[in-house]
C-alpha cells in the first residue's frame, strides 16, 4: 500500500503522525499541490475531488480524507488506541475531533486559501471570507484553552486523533498569523507536550 502525500500540507501530516504513533511503516508518494498534480486525471481517478492524502491499498482500493484513512488503520491495528476503546470514549474523541476539524482546522484552511490566493488558479478567493475564517479559528482557541484547563488532552486524559489534528492545524495557522499568546497558558502546556512527541516530526 502507499499514501499520496504532500509534505507541507497539514491534512497529510496528521496521517503521518497517526501512523508514526502506531508504528506502521508506509510508502509515501509526494504530490505537488502548487503545480496541481493532485488534479491530474490519474489522481482524480483515485479521489474525484482531487484532495490529498489518498491511501491506495494493494488491490487498488483508494481511501481519501485524512480522518477516514486514520479510521482504517485504527480498525486494523487498534493499539495504541487513538480513537477510543469504549463506546463513551469513542464518542467523546469523535465529538472533540469533529469540533477541532470544523471550527479550527477547516477555518484555518479557509483563511489560508481565501486570504493568500495560493490556489487562485483553481478557485475564486474571497478575501473577506478569509478574514472571517481567520477570526473564527482564533476564536476557537478560547474553547480549547478552557478545555485544556480541565483535561490533559483535548478529548480526555489520553492522547488522541483530536490532539493530532489540532497540532497540525495550529502549526499551519502560523502561516496566517494565528499564534498562541500569553492568553493561552493551557494551550501552551498542551502544545509543548504534543509537539515534543517523536511522531510530531513525521
Amino acid at each position: 500500500m502507499k499514501i499520496y502525500d504532500t509534505k507541507t500540507a497539514p491534512s497529510p501530516r496528521r496521517v503521518r503522525i497517526f501512523l508514526a504513533e502506531k508504528g506502521i511503516p508506509m510508502e509515501y508518494v509526494q504530490v505537488d499541490l502548487q503545480k496541481g498534480e493532485n488534479l491530474s486525471p490519474e489522481m482524480r481517478a483515485k479521489n474525484p475531488v482531487g484532495k490529498i492524502p489518498v491511501l491506495e491499498l494493494d488491490d487498488g482500493t483508494c481511501i481519501s480524507e485524512g480522518a477516514s484513512i486514520c479510521r482504517y488503520f485504527e480498525e486494523i491495528q487498534p493499539e495504541p488506541c487513538l480513537m477510543g476503546s469504549t463506546p463513551l470514549e469513542k464518542a467523546q474523541i469523535d465529538m472533540w475531533h469533529r469540533q477541532v476539524e470544523l471550527y479550527f482546522f477547516g477555518q484555518v484552511g479557509m483563511c489560508f486559501q481565501h486570504s493568500t490566493g495560493y490556489f487562485k488558479d483553481r478557485m475564486t478567493p474571497i478575501k473577506e471570507y478569509g478574514v472571517v475564517a481567520g477570526k473564527n479559528a482564533a476564536g476557537f482557541l478560547k474553547v480549547l484553552e478552557k478545555r485544556l484547563g480541565e483535561s490533559e488532552y483535548i478529548a480526555g486524559d489520553r492522547y488522541s486523533i483530536a490532539d493530532i489534528t489540532a497540532l497540525c492545524a495550529l502549526d499551519f495557522a502560523r502561516v496566517v498569523d494565528i499564534k498562541l499568546t500569553e492568553k493561552h497558558p493551557n494551550l501552551k502546556r498542551w502544545y509543548a507536550a504534543v509537539s515534543s512527541r517523536p511522531s510530531a516530526k513525521a
